[in-house]
């Protein structure tokens, strides 16, 4: 597929996708003879990961380090582990401060709402 239908695909702008292949998070991209690049369905997978990462609050300089190891073959999977556990725990850690302040945030409504039955 071409870069406008695989932007499509992952709903977002071809020269997103550019970007992406300039800093090394997407490659290598195969050429098709007239020169254009071409994609395929694993390219889509991968860039879904990538985006996946991104909305999770990894920098954009990690996700470059992971597809470097990525590029390098099943033995980088330990490293790659690794940089996924650590995004995970730091997740998770959001997690627990976001669901805590949820709970306050709960706390001070049910405190409003009755606040203003008595009134």
């Amino acid at each position: 597929m071409t870069i406008k239908e695989f932007a499509f695909k992952l709903g977002v702008s071809d020269s997103a996708l550019r970007y992406y292949e300039r800093i090394g998070v997407l490659k290598p991209i195969r050429r098709r003879k007239n020169g254009y690049r071409e994609f395929t369905e694993s390219d889509i997978a991968w860039m879904e990961f990538v985006f996946r990462l991104k909305a999770t609050g990894m920098p954009i300089a990690q996700i470059a380090e992971f597809a470097e190891l990525r590029e390098k073959g099943e033995s980088t999977a330990p490293e790659r582990l690794k940089m996924l556990q650590e995004h995970e725990k730091r997740l998770l850690a959001e997690l627990e401060t976001k669901t805590h302040n949820l709970t306050k945030i709960r706390e001070k409504i049910e405190y409003y709402k009755k606040l203003t039955m008595r009134n």
